[in-house]
């Protein structure tokens, strides 16, 4: 009775046909979607000497030729140069962003040779983290340049690790996945490369430098990663150029004896390489910088500034109340050195009153001894003005004197010319 009147009341309603499958299964399309529409970021750093073939191999691993000048072996300093490509394949679009180190092994002295590397690595952490404390944040359009993959290129000696490559690997390890390569494998024999690697592994093992293992947690590549694994260091060989090898174009070296294949794992490991950087591994890798390496410098840089996530009681620590204590800490520290500050001025000033009243006290000494001293002088020229004046006046009245003398002395004689002149005439 019960069914029939439901069919009965659905008789006048209108049925709307599906469209399509209904269900949460399409979630991974949805994300596929997304994640294509917005586009992906990959950062490689490549760490080697001048000459080691790091422009070439970028150039091999993405069949562009990106621009680059060479660096030469004359460089003061490590230098980072960055560079941000936008590439596209089939519908997918990839910023991608090489570093290079210019100059790296070039100097005398290569102590600090690892210390620019380590603090551009920090500035892009530290940039990412500005961008994540921001009251309004657009990480969605952010251009990500934390450093996905470093790319560590070891010379082909043959021999062992030179100690700048240990001491570098060793200061990168926790900051950035590392992938030792050996470039220009083909200097040197096979049996050779099958030793060096070995003996590589070995100096990474007992140095303890943690290298970038390729997961195997995933079922799905976790048998080729595992194999993977165990080719490490990769050695490899770049080219741009291209032969004729049989009926195909192919990347290659040519050499006196014979050519060199790219792209054949019989020559190197540069195809191995390539899928475990670019096919399989790339989204492992920026999984591993942001929730490994990022996470741990975040973690620092927060407890650096106060920030714990349970008090001393193993209670969750307010974020407020942290802020609050570190405010009234900075607050307290503020006030103590414009204490400290203002007594350092009252000092200075009191050190520089002193300062000015003993200068005054000596230029009013100054003072009094120059007013003396113009005072001898002035009597002085006054004595010796009226001497001088005494002497001129006995000079005009001896002068004068003489004068009367000579005026007289005159008249008398004229007196007698006039007598013998009459005595003359009245002789004759």
């Amino acid at each position: 009775m019960a069914a029939a009147e439901v069919a009965r009341q659905g008789e006048g309603c209108r049925t709307v046909p599906l469209s399509g499958h209904v269900g949460f299964d399409s979630l991974p399309d949805q994300l596929v979607n997304k994640s294509v529409n917005h586009g992906f970021c990959f950062n490689i750093l490549c760490v080697g000497e001048t000459g080691l073939g790091k422009s070439t191999l970028m150039d091999t691993l993405f069949n562009t030729k990106f621009e680059g000048d060479p660096a030469s072996h004359s460089q003061p300093g490590v230098q980072l140069k960055s560079s941000t490509y936008d590439l596209q394949e089939s519908n997918v679009n990839l910023k991608l962003t090489i570093v290079s180190t210019v100059g790296f092994g070039d100097q005398i002295n290569k102590e600090d040779s690892y210390k620019p590397i380590v603090e551009f690595i920090d500035a892009q952490f530290e940039a990412y983290l500005q961008e994540e404390l921001k009251i309004r944040r657009v990480l969605h359009n952010y251009h990500d340049t934390r450093i996905h993959a470093c790319l560590y290129f070891i010379a082909p000696t043959g021999h062992s690790l030179k100690s700048l490559d240990l001491v570098t690997m060793k200061k990168l390890d926790s900051k950035v996945n590392i992938i030792p390569i050996i470039a220009k494998s083909d200097a040197i024999s096979k049996s050779e490369l099958t030793k060096f690697k070995i003996k590589i592994t070995s100096e990474l093992v007992s140095n303890g430098v943690q290298i970038y293992q390729f997961p195997t947690d995933d079922e799905s590549v976790a048998e080729i990663n595992g194999t993977m694994n165990a080719h490490l260091p990769f050695a490899v060989i770049g080219s741009t150029e291209e032969l004729k090898i049989g009926n195909k174009m192919m990347k290659a070296r040519q050499y006196p004896w014979g050519t060199v294949q790219v792209e054949n794992e019989a020559h190197c490991d540069f195809v191995k390489l390539r899928e475990m950087l670019i096919r399989v591994n790339m989204e492992d890798l920026r999984e591993q910088t942001h929730t490994r390496h990022y996470e741990l410098y975040r973690r620092c840089k927060l407890e650096e500034m106060g920030f714990k996530d349970t008090d001393p009681d193993s209670k969750p620590f307010s974020l407020q109340e942290t802020y609050e204590a570190k405010r009234n800490e900075f607050l307290g520290e503020l006030q103590k050195k414009e204490e400290a500050m203002r007594q350092m001025f009252v000092q200075r000033v009191k050190e520089k009153e002193a300062e000015l009243k003993e200068a005054e006290k000596e230029l009013h000494e100054k003072f009094d001894r120059l007013k003396k001293l113009h005072q001898d002088e002035k009597k002085k020229l006054e004595d010796k003005k009226k001497s001088l004046d005494d002497e001129v006046n006995a000079f005009k009245q001896r002068k004068t004197a003489a004068e009367l003398l000579q005026s007289q002395a005159q008249q008398a004689g004229g007196s007698q010319t006039l007598k013998r002149d009459k005595e003359r005439k009245n002789f004759f």
